[in-house]
C-alpha cells in the first residue's frame, strides 16, 4: 500500500508503525479531498492489520504538519456552487471522528505551523507530541469563518476559559501551552522525533496505549510555561462572558500589553465569525459527544457559504492578500441575534459518522 513520493499523502510501514505522511509541504500540506479520503482509507487499513501496532501521522516539509483545509479551494467551490466544499467538510468530519475513535494507538507529530484541519488531524488523537517549532491555532474568525473540525468540543474542554481565548483571537500557542490545554500530550525536540518514530517502529504487535506513552515518555521534556498559562486568571475574568461586547468591555478594564493585544486582535476579526464562535463554544459546552459538535458545525458550514465574510477573507488573506478585510456588517454590535440564529440549522442530509 506504499504511495509514489508525487503523491499528497504518503503511506508506508516502518516496523509494526504505520506512518501517514502529509505531502503539500509548499502549501503547509494542507488538506483536499483527496487527502481526506487517502489519510482515511490509510486508516481503514492499517486498523484492520493485525501486524501494525501503532499509527503515526506527520508532515513533511521543514515548515509545518498541516496549515488546515485547502481555504482556496473552499472558496472557489462556494463560489462556483459546485458542492465540493460541502463534501470536503463532510469527509473531513467523519475523519475527525474517525481519530477520535481510532482502536489503535494513534500518534501526531504536530511540528510546526498546526491549524485548523490539522488541529482536527492532531488533537483528536490519543498521543499527540508538540515540538520548539509548534505553532498551534484555530485562525478561522480571521477569514470570516469559526473553529470547525470539532474545535466546539475541543476548545470548551481546555482549562477555563483559554479555548474561548483561542477561538475568538485566532492566535497560535506554544508547546507548552498546546499541552497545558490538553491539545497535545509530549513535548520533545524536534531534533528527537526521528528516534521516536524509530522506538515506534520497534514496538511489539499488539502494544497497548500505555506502551506507546512509555515509549514516548522517554524522549520527552519539560516545555516550561507558555503565555496562556501564564496571563490564565485573566483570560478566565475577561472571556467568561457569554456576549462578544461584555468580553471586549472587560478586556478594556485589564491592565497591561497581552488584554491590549487580545483586544486589539478580537477587534479587527469578523464580528459575525466572533459572535458565531462564542455561540458555538457555548453548544460545546453543553454537548455530551463529539458527534454532536460535529453536526453543528457542518450546519454552520453550510449557511457559512451564503454569508459575505468568508469570501471577504479568503480574498483578503489568500487571494489579493491586501490584509484588508472589509467585514459586514462591519462591527460587533450590528450582528444581532438573528443573522446568528440561521447558523444553527441542522444540515441536510445529516452528517453520517
Amino acid at each position: 500500500m506504499d504511495n509514489s513520493n508525487q503523491s499528497e499523502v504518503i503511506v508506508e510501514r516502518r516496523g509494526t508503525a504505520g506512518l501517514v505522511r502529509l505531502n503539500r509541504p509548499k502549501a503547509l500540506n494542507s488538506l483536499t479531498i483527496p487527502m481526506v479520503r487517502a489519510i482515511a482509507a490509510a486508516l481503514d487499513d492499517f486498523a484492520g492489520d493485525q501486524s501494525v501496532a501503532s499509527v503515526v501521522v506527520m508532515g513533511e516539509g521543514e515548515r509545518g504538519f498541516c496549515a488546515g483545509g485547502d481555504i482556496r479551494a473552499i472558496h472557489l467551490s462556494g463560489r462556483a456552487g459546485d458542492g465540493l466544499a460541502e463534501t470536503f467538510w463532510r469527509e473531513e468530519f467523519r475523519l475527525n471522528h474517525r481519530i477520535a475513535n481510532y482502536p489503535k494507538p494513534y500518534v501526531a507529530l504536530m511540528d510546526g505551523i498546526t491549524m485548523g484541519g490539522g488541529v482536527g488531524l492532531s488533537s483528536h488523537g490519543r498521543h499527540r507530541i508538540v515540538t520548539e517549532r509548534t505553532r498551534l491555532a484555530m485562525p478561522e474568525t480571521g477569514i470570516g469563518y469559526f473553529p470547525d473540525v470539532g474545535a466546539t468540543w475541543l476548545l470548551p474542554h481546555m482549562p477555563g476559559e483559554s479555548g474561548t481565548w483561542m477561538a475568538l483571537t485566532g492566535l497560535d500557542i506554544n508547546a507548552a501551552d498546546a499541552i497545558h490545554a490538553g491539545l497535545a500530550d509530549f513535548y520533545m525536540p524536534f531534533s528527537r522525533l526521528e528516534e521516536a518514530v524509530q522506538r515506534l517502529s520497534d514496538l511489539p504487535v499488539g502494544s497497548s496505549s500505555d506502551d506507546v506513552d512509555a515509549a514516548l515518555r522517554n524522549l520527552s521534556d519539560q516545555p516550561g510555561e507558555g503565555r496562556l498559562q501564564a496571563n490564565a486568571a485573566m483570560i478566565d475574568r475577561a472571556f467568561h462572558f457569554n456576549s462578544v461586547e461584555a468580553i471586549v468591555a472587560a478586556l478594556a478594564r485589564e491592565e497591561g500589553e497581552f488584554a491590549a493585544e487580545t483586544r486589539r486582535v478580537i477587534l479587527n476579526r469578523s464580528p459575525t465569525s466572533l459572535k458565531l464562535a462564542l455561540r458555538l463554544l457555548r453548544a460545546g459546552r453543553q454537548s455530551r459527544t463529539l458527534a454532536e459538535c460535529l453536526a453543528r458545525e457542518l450546519g454552520a458550514c453550510m449557511q457559512i457559504l451564503h454569508g459575505h465574510d468568508f469570501y471577504e477573507g479568503v480574498r483578503a488573506a489568500v487571494v489579493d492578500k491586501d490584509r484588508n478585510p472589509k467585514w459586514s456588517p462591519p462591527t460587533i454590535a450590528l450582528v444581532n441575534d438573528e443573522m446568528i440564529a440561521r447558523f444553527f440549522e441542522p444540515p441536510k442530509p445529516p452528517l453520517a459518522l
